[in-house]
């Protein structure tokens, strides 16, 4: 007879209705939501809708494990929990049980044959947890500044690397910090926390823009912003929102890019010199891709201004990245929408030109798109011979980071140069692109 599953019925019970206040949530209850957040939140249509006798059986133990992982999102996220071993669900084992005693050449065979092995389904179940790290019991200062450290930390690889490659690490470390909100703390405490996680969940939200899981990144960014506006933290709320108008502009929306940026803008007394500049060059890249050309050049006008205020110390630790050269990339990348049209290029090109001068290798990411939007804009209005000099660059820039955005923009400008294929240096650069972007 199968064991039932405690942690789950118990997880359902600590629910309270939303149709009888004061009542457990019931099975229907439980199944009726979960079936609303697949749909609200994914769209997706080929997953069935499950009901109460389904619930039953994961609370009876004859299902273990829900096949489909937008079930368990569903059901950690209405049941209030981070993984799904809160809930009892657990992973049928892919091996019967073995004995005590290892064979050497089987344990060779299986862990030291090559490649090929050691990438096997069979070998990374090994570095599954067996012990999850456990969440304090109350959280004080210290775990606060722990997660304020490591959303620093992995925002610095992003910069410097790229999202690609550690972005499921960086997802871990968030699942583990948002069990924190459930444990007891001060008032105060809470404040600082809820901002610490939110930090944290806009890094992992800008990676998955990099690696261009998009979905992955607006959940994050959602959550991130809701951390934010519970604790009226507007100058987290700030980053959010210019990153959410930085997807939806780089994802064909700048009708949404310019809502999110404006509605940043809201109260920016609040703001720092920084943050402002930062939030009128986004406004100003969603009006570029709008065409409308009189309303960027004034919106980068404005961000201009504003930087002119800015005073770096009173920025908080997120801020750090936007500089001198970061304010001269953003403002040349929202001038280039009209530059490529043949308007404003001395001005978009001389301030992507300081961008690539000035960025330093913690912004190898910034530094490598700035330098291909130069020269797929000189590939288009100047001499293609400089903008492959320019392009040949900007792949040696790119090529060791992680980024899709990056290689997108390395596309593109081998698109751009196709106008030039008769010449050879331009042949060149554009099958080094090819090489390059193949597997990214």
């Amino acid at each position: 007879m199968p064991e039932a599953n405690e942690p789950l019925r118990r997880a359902r019970e600590r629910v309270e209705s939303p149709n009888a206040s004061g009542e457990s949530l019931t099975r229907q209850e439980l199944a009726e939501l979960v079936n609303a957040w697949i749909y609200e939140n994914t769209g997706a249509t080929n997953v069935a809708e499950i009901d109460a006798n389904y619930i039953g059986k994961l609370e009876q133990g004859k299902i273990r494990w829900p096949q489909d992982e937008q079930r368990r999102a569903a059901l950690r996220v209405v049941l209030g929990v981070a993984t799904d071993s809160e809930l009892g669900l657990r992973r049928p084992r892919r091996e019967p049980p073995r004995e005590m005693g290892v064979n050497r050449q089987t344990f060779l065979r299986t862990v030291g044959a090559g490649a090929a092995a050691v990438g096997s389904a069979r070998v990374i179940d090994m570095f599954a947890f067996s012990e999850p790290t456990p969440v304090p019991s109350v959280v004080g200062a210290s775990e606060v500044a722990e997660v304020r450290a490591i959303a620093q930390t992995f925002g610095t690889w992003d910069a410097r690397y790229g999202g690609g490659f550690v972005r499921e690490a960086v997802m871990a470390q968030l699942r583990f910090a948002v069990q924190l909100l459930n444990v007891r703390c001060s008032e105060r405490t809470r404040g600082e926390l809820l901002s610490a996680v939110g930090y944290l969940g806009h890094v992992t939200g800008f990676m998955a823009f990099d690696a261009y899981a998009h979905d992955d990144a607006r959940r994050m960014f959602r959550f991130a912003l809701s951390c934010a506006e519970e604790v009226g933290d507007w100058h987290l709320r700030a980053k959010i929102l210019s990153s959410m108008a930085r997807q939806s502009i780089w994802c064909g929306d700048p009708d949404s890019g310019l809502t999110f940026a404006e509605m940043a803008l809201v109260r920016s007394d609040r703001l720092t010199g920084t943050e402002q500049a930062m939030l009128h060059t986004a406004r100003a890249r969603a009006l570029g891709k709008l065409r409308r050309s009189q309303d960027t050049v004034m919106a980068v006008g404005n961000a201009d201004d504003a930087y002119a205020r800015a005073e770096p110390a009173n920025d908080p630790p997120w801020m750090a990245y936007y500089d001198g050269a970061q304010h001269a990339g953003d403002t040349g990348h929202a001038l280039w929408e009209l530059a490529i049209q043949g308007r404003f290029v001395t001005d978009a090109a001389t301030r992507l030109e300081t961008a690539v001068r000035q960025h330093g290798e913690a912004a190898a990411r910034s530094r490598a798109i700035s330098q291909t939007k130069l020269a797929s804009l000189i590939m288009v209005t100047g001499d293609p011979l400089e903008a492959a000099t320019l392009g040949g660059g900007a792949l040696e820039a790119a090529t060791p980071l992680k980024s899709h955005r990056a290689a997108d923009d390395l596309r593109a400008l081998s698109g751009y140069a196709s106008a030039h294929r008769d010449l050879g240096e331009v042949t060149a650069l554009r099958g080094r692109i090819e090489a390059a972007v193949a597997t990214v």
